[in-house]
């Protein structure tokens, strides 16, 4: 009886088991691609070791097979060196993202009924999806219900901190996409590190509420002390910070174009954002860090709901009324 063990490889959602047999003298491999989820391919490598003593006639017949046609030796020049494509590990939210993402493919799929699938490993550069409830970091994009109502009307706010984890505080966050197209030195600010290492930062209006902050876009593997982290890649801060923010300007870690300064913010009671998303006034999403910069669009709330797809991109394609 011949002793086979599975070799399992994938793009990084699976672990890798190192194979049992590995002297290629007495070990013969096969190469397949199986399907273990709906989303993920799997590459798995047979192999076999013979045994030394008397083989049945049917044992037989495959070990000779094997030895007249060895994938075994087909690998040895093919492997050398292998250019194998890097790809930065899936962090929650964009695996998340991955899965939404390829079951909306498979829904399409099944509909078409096509059989023709071809599986992607990764994502793509800008994403957005909708989620359930509202969590650090997501967005909410107005609906048509929000149509006239000035301050809100076709917004896109980054949702800082959602509220769950301290009721009493309640959720808040920014407006991204409503550019004053002004810089911070027009307003002549009285702060020195505003009027000097942020003088040619742009300013946004954030929000109806009176208070004001800015978003720091670096790198996802950065960690900056002072300031609060709402997805990777992405903190926010307030006036406290602008010291610590200088400094960093300063001493070249940090350039000024990697800061957004929001000037007002929005902010709710848990239970009254709840009802305001029940009530169809937002739609929330996740997305993908580089949607959230620190120069905002004015067709983001277009671009984040094309992206979510659906009857969202119908809603991205309504003219607005006039009121």
């Amino acid at each position: 009886m011949d002793l086979w063990c599975m070799h399992a490889k994938s793009s990084g959602l699976f672990l890798s088991k190192k194979p049992i047999c590995r002297n290629s003298r007495y070990c013969h491999s096969i190469n397949v691609e199986i399907k273990v989820s709906r989303y993920q391919l799997c590459s798995v490598n047979a192999m076999a070791k013979k045994n030394s003593g008397n083989q049945s006639n049917q044992n037989s017949g495959h070990s000779d097979g094997l030895k007249r046609n060895d994938p075994m030796e087909r690998h040895k020049s093919r492997d050398v060196n292998p250019k194998k494509p890097h790809h930065k590990p899936l962090n929650w939210r964009e695996f998340r993202a991955m899965l939404y993402i390829q079951e909306q493919d498979d829904v399409q799929d099944s509909s078409s009924q096509s059989t023709d699938r071809a599986y992607s490993h990764q994502l793509p550069l800008k994403w957005a999806h909708p989620i359930s409830a509202p969590e650090n970091g997501c967005l909410l994009v107005a609906t048509e219900k929000l149509d006239g109502v000035q301050s809100f009307e076709r917004t896109v706010i980054f949702l800082l901190r959602s509220g769950t984890r301290n009721p009493q505080e309640g959720p808040f966050g920014t407006i991204i996409n409503r550019p004053l197209n002004k810089k911070m030195k027009h307003m002549n600010p009285s702060n020195n590190e505003l009027a000097t290492t942020f003088a040619d930062c742009s300013l946004h209006f954030g929000g109806p509420l009176d208070a004001s902050m800015f978003l720091l876009r670096a790198d996802e593997t950065s960690i900056f002390p002072g300031f609060e982290e709402v997805v990777p890649g992405v903190c926010f801060g307030s006036r406290n910070s602008l010291d610590g923010a200088s400094e960093l300007v300063r001493r070249g870690l940090l350039k000024p174009q990697h800061f957004g300064f929001f000037m007002g913010y929005a902010g709710w009671q848990l239970d009254q954002l709840i009802e305001e998303i029940e009530a169809d006034y937002w739609c929330v999403a996740a997305c993908s860090a580089n949607l959230i910069s620190g120069v905002s669009s004015e067709n983001l709330w277009q671009q984040v709901l094309q992206l979510m797809g659906g009857h969202y991109s119908e809603l991205s394609r309504k003219p607005k009324p006039d009121f």
